[in-house]
């Protein structure tokens, strides 16, 4: 079932049932209350991530205190995606926009990953965690991505699970078209992994192509900025092998 976008949705860390009732924190409340002016009655949706997604009734029991009142249940919980994100941190003011569209596009694990040429070392995993959630209320996403630790590339691919393969994108590679070497991988799981600004270095290109589960794609012929990259990436992925042909 698609998801209703005529309702205000709403991210709560707790339980939903019918009739249970679920106090709002404080910057919520405000929200609610203050900022959209919500009155008392007015429903919304509530997801948590495990329960599905369920109309409620908002009420304010204290001028400043929201409860919301979970009625039933408008989508069942989905199983989360099986795609692996794996990208290197780009500069602030552009990692948010990055993160938050590949829970839109569908990513099951959010990873970042330490190369050669990655320019920002430094994240925050809470903020990095609320960009997921606000991608997620605002684009009626149910599966919220595991946000995964920061890992050197050499590490990940140390541990990497052999069962998935793995996509990266290679910006030296001798063809444009993705479609045909992603065609080979339909039916696999895979995992997606998008270089930083200054692409990947030669030894981390010569690393990555000497491994069996490792695939180079190219992403046409124009150079892209990463996050664009990442956008192309996870397109042409959900196209070819992904979900966006799993519908009737």
């Amino acid at each position: 079932m698609r998801a209703n976008y005529k309702l205000k949705r709403l991210f709560v860390d707790a339980p939903i049932s019918a009739g249970l009732a679920i106090a709002a924190e404080k910057e919520q409340s405000h929200y609610l209350l203050t900022v959209l002016r919500m009155e008392p009655g007015a429903e919304l949706l509530l997801f948590n991530g495990r329960d599905g997604e369920w109309r409620a009734r908002l009420e304010s029991p204290a001028k400043k205190k929201a409860v919301l009142v979970p009625l039933e249940l408008e989508r069942a919980q989905p199983p989360a995606p099986d795609l692996v994100f794996c990208f290197a941190p780009i500069k602030a003011g552009r990692l948010d926009w990055m993160v938050e569209k590949a829970v839109e596009m569908g990513a099951g694990v959010i990873q970042p990953v330490m190369t050669q040429f990655t320019q920002n070392t430094r994240l925050n995993p809470d903020k990095m965690q609320a960009w997921i959630l606000e991608a997620a209320e605002q684009c009626g996403v149910l599966a919220i991505p595991e946000l995964a630790n920061a890992t050197k590339l050499d590490d990940l691919l140390e541990r990497w699970d052999l069962s998935r393969h793995l996509v990266f994108c290679d910006e030296d590679s001798a063809t444009d078209n993705p479609a045909a070497i992603l065609a080979t991988l339909k039916g696999e799981r895979l995992g997606l992994l998008v270089g930083p600004e200054g692409g990947f270095s030669d030894d981390e290109r010569e690393t990555l192509r000497a491994k069996p589960f490792v695939t180079a794609i190219p992403l046409g012929p124009r150079i892209l900025r990463a996050d664009t990259a990442a956008v192309a990436a996870l397109t042409a992925v959900q196209m070819v092998c992904g979900d966006w042909g799993n519908r009737s």
